[in-house]
């Protein structure tokens, strides 16, 4: 296995190469005995993204049977392994005094930050200019994107953060219930978005977050639920990946959005991995 240090120059490595190596790293996780934060399991997940974030040509269609299937656990124990991470830190933040002024010492708060600042100016450009009411499916204990965009961005806007999970969502609480005009801009609901009907025709705009839908079924079956409900002219931003980055996360390709108009899509080349895919549901 490559040491972090040679992490950084993985971008030049062939593709049989860098698959060889993830299959390697996939095998080390599979080994362990627990997914949360611990100096094994950071250094293996560490080193797994910075594998995987240099751009790539990797067509994650054409690998072997064998990859694909190696691919879709990894990005099963990547979404666990991330839950517990943001869980960790999530639950000692709500017990700080100012939670919301401490959340920059989670790992990837910067990385965070970048994406929302992406994709507040996606919306912007596609005029999608402080929606009302926005959704977020997928928020998790640690509702950075719904936190960063509501302080930075969207400073009017109402959130209401979906989860399945009720202990991430109790946490989640916690953190803004430290701000009183955070809270009343903020709710958290514990459901399976494919339970949600007529109220997601309440949203301007919806987030779908990367690991909402980890099988590409899944993510086509929520995204065709969505589309179903939401208002007509409403947008949809969903979360992909691209390149090797497909290792670490879903990937949502054109074809699955056939229903919608496509308005923007965009693959990051720097540390943010989420590629960003704007659609918006026709008028008629």
């Amino acid at each position: 296995m490559a040491s972090l240090q040679n992490a950084k120059n993985e971008s030049h490595i062939p593709a049989e190469l860098l698959i060889a190596r993830v299959m390697q790293i996939h095998a080390c996780i599979c080994k362990l005995e627990s997914l949360k934060p611990s100096k094994q399991v950071n250094s293996l997940f560490t080193h797994l993204v910075k594998l995987c974030t240099p751009p790539s040509s990797i067509d994650i269609k054409t690998l072997p049977q064998e990859v694909q299937e190696m691919r879709e656990s990894l990005i099963v124990l990547c979404g666990r392994a991330e839950g517990l991470l943001e869980l960790e830190f999530a639950t000692f933040f709500a017990k700080t005094p100012q939670p919301l002024n401490n959340l920059n010492l989670f790992p990837y708060y910067g990385n965070y930050v970048k994406l929302a600042n992406l994709e507040y100016r996606i919306l912007d450009e596609n005029g999608v200019v402080q929606p009302k009411k926005v959704a977020f499916v997928g928020s998790g204990p640690m509702p950075l994107t719904s936190i960063v965009m509501a302080k930075n961005h969207l400073k009017s806007t109402h959130f209401d953060n979906f989860d399945i999970d009720e202990a991430a969502n109790d946490v989640a609480r916690q953190i803004v219930s430290s701000d009183i005009e955070f809270e009343k801009r903020m709710k958290f609901v514990t459901c399976d978005i494919m339970q949600v009907k007529e109220k997601l025709g309440e949203y301007d705009c919806i987030f779908l977050a990367a690991l909402v839908g980890m099988s590409k079924e899944d993510k086509v079956k929520i995204i065709k639920h969505i589309r179903k409900y939401m208002k007509d002219g409403g947008v949809l931003l969903v979360r992909s990946a691209k390149g090797a980055r497909a290792f670490l996360y879903p990937v949502v390709e054109k074809h699955d959005l056939l229903d919608f108009e496509l308005l923007s899509v965009f693959h990051p080349t720097n540390e943010v991995i989420n590629s960003v895919v704007l659609v918006r549901k026709p008028l008629f």
